[in-house]
């Protein structure tokens, strides 16, 4: 045994690459293997993620592979009752729904509704086979460009996920739902990637649900990338409700065309460890990219955002709004950069994060940054970490609020501007319901936390 945990997990992850390359490069058109190589030398020559990185300044990943666990390279079948997983109260929409599990598509999927023509709803490898010409010219396009290591161990080691694609002039009405499982009887590390496009002037919205159905040790490498053409408009909402022994290490990469809009949101509910990486690029004119989170954490859990977006076309514009909330001994991170390139004229760009402590013992480190190569620009950004407002409390106990309820109150008004932008009502909703519940201690993972079924 190596004495650095960082070169021991590097190079057990790198070994395992080359000790079953055959495997991962199984069913898997070329676009798809070629890059292999290349992105497992960046991962060797960078090595896990620790606070040594500039990038992953408040999280350390090296600790979370020192556990034995296993990697799963061929899709392995599991007979699940999808009416079993409801009970457990895993969230549920109206007509698409879609389950994957330990990073793979679940090969007995049924549609709850009928896409509209054209639209391609299936397993990555599978289009990757069956409509090569389409998903070659948009796999790895972004994820490519990247140095993080994490994101290059996924293009690594890719197999399988979700490929969904809408075609020009397209519009799904009712939101798509995709649960994300993970359900093993061994500690598990996961790679997913997945792949949406939307073609011009067509519009989607997918809600990505993390949940785990068991307290096995896991740990997820999801990796996504978003393709949003002219005048598209694209959501994405994600539900984070894992256990405590679950690592979600998250990268979701975006590109806009013109007129294309963007709206993300990530609602942590639960997590051991979460890392969320978001890039987006706003490279056609007009281009709007609204970028929400709001992470609940207690206990010893982790939660860290790391944002990063683009303007490189002018009259684009950017809004980014993350708030935490942080109890007992739990811990934050928020790194949020906005670059404005020489061309991108007439760019308007907001930022804020905001976050309030419960405990002495909870910790938040933020940062915020602007580039600006742009002289005619509307660009801020700001940063705010605190307590509950004492003049706020002191105004509902004179109205004969109790403070334990007056505390809730704040919390939930604090959380509520976020919640206010998922353009999901249904979402939107049940989302408020939840996180009143998290914020009073009621909630735990994969507990009560279907949609209602109303339209």
């Amino acid at each position: 045994m190596l004495e650095t945990v960082n070169y021991t997990a590097t190079e057990e992850l790198t070994d395992l690459f080359y000790q079953n390359i055959e495997m991962y490069r199984e069913g898997c058109p070329d676009f798809m293997n070629n890059p292999r190589g290349k992105a497992i030398g960046i991962f060797k020559r960078r090595g896990i993620p620790s606070r040594k990185n500039e990038d992953y300044k408040y999280t350390d990943l090296r600790p979370v592979f020192q556990n034995d666990f296993s990697v799963i390279p061929r899709y392995v079948e599991q007979n699940v009752d999808l009416h079993e997983v409801f009970n457990c109260d895993v969230p549920q929409l109206n007509t698409h729904l879609i389950l994957l599990i330990n990073g793979w598509y679940y090969g007995r999927n049924r549609k709850m509704g009928n896409f509209p023509e054209g639209v391609i709803c299936s397993s990555l490898q599978h289009a990757a086979n069956e409509h090569p010409e389409l998903v070659e010219k948009y796999y790895n396009q972004l994820a490519g460009q990247s140095e993080d290591p994490m994101s290059n161990l996924n293009t690594a080691l890719a197999k399988d996920g979700l490929f969904f694609y809408v075609p020009d002039n397209v519009t799904i009405e009712a939101p798509v739902q995709v649960i994300n499982l993970m359900n093993a009887k061994d500690h598990t590390f996961a790679i997913q990637r997945n792949l949406f496009v939307a073609g011009k002037n067509s519009e989607v919205k997918i809600v990505f649900c993390d949940h785990t159905l068991n307290q096995q040790y896991y740990i997820l490498n999801n990796l996504s990338e978003c393709f949003v053409n002219d005048d598209a408009r694209f959501g994405f909402f994600s539900v984070q409700n894992q256990h405590n022994g679950a690592v979600n290490n998250t990268h979701f990469y975006a590109k806009l065309g013109n007129h294309a809009k963007l709206d993300t949101n990530v609602i942590t509910l639960n997590g051991g460890i979460v890392r969320n990486n978001l890039q987006v690029k706003l490279a056609g004119e007009h281009a709007h990219a609204n970028v929400n989170g709001l992470i609940l954490a207690d206990e010893k859990q982790h939660v860290d955002n790391a944002t990063s977006i683009d303007h490189m076309m002018p009259n684009c514009t950017s809004s980014q709004l993350y708030k935490n909330i942080l109890d007992d001994q739990s811990s934050g991170a928020f790194s949020g950069k906005i670059h404005v390139f020489r061309d991108a004229q007439k760019t308007e760009a907001f930022q804020q994060n905001n976050n309030v402590l419960l405990t002495e013992t909870a910790e938040m480190n933020t940062k915020p940054q602007l580039i600006i190569d742009a002289d005619d620009v509307r660009c801020s950004h700001g940063a705010t970490v605190g307590r509950i407002d004492e003049d706020a409390l002191f105004y509902l106990r004179a109205r004969g609020i109790g403070e334990k309820e007056a505390r809730l109150m704040i919390m939930f008004a604090f959380a509520e501007e976020v919640l206010s932008q998922i353009g999901v009502p249904v979402l939107r909703e049940r989302m408020e319901e939840l996180v009143d519940r998290r914020l009073r201690g009621e909630l735990g993972p994969c507990q009560n936390c279907s949609l209602s079924h109303k339209k």
